[in-house]
């Protein structure tokens, strides 16, 4: 299984459903598998919100760290 395959199996079983339930949600634009940097869009309620830089470094990005070792780092797009 690939990095990104990897990442969006978390996202879609893990940290979309969350994201959902206050009415955001994710979608991976890009993944570095060679560099393990993960590229995302926050959409819905999370685009634009004060929080999502909070939600995108303290959820998305711990989350799928403590899952996937490869990743190393989640930046917004």
């Amino acid at each position: 299984m690939s990095l990104r395959e990897k990442v969006e199996e978390v996202i879609e079983k893990e940290i979309r459903p969350a994201l959902m339930k206050d009415g955001g949600n994710i979608a991976v634009v890009d993944v570095d598998e060679k560099e393990g940097v993960v590229k995302v869009q926050l959409l819905g309620a999370c685009q634009g919100c004060p929080l999502s830089l909070i939600t995108l470094t303290m959820f998305v990005e711990e989350h799928l760290r403590s899952r996937i070792p490869e990743v190393k780092k989640v930046v917004p797009v």
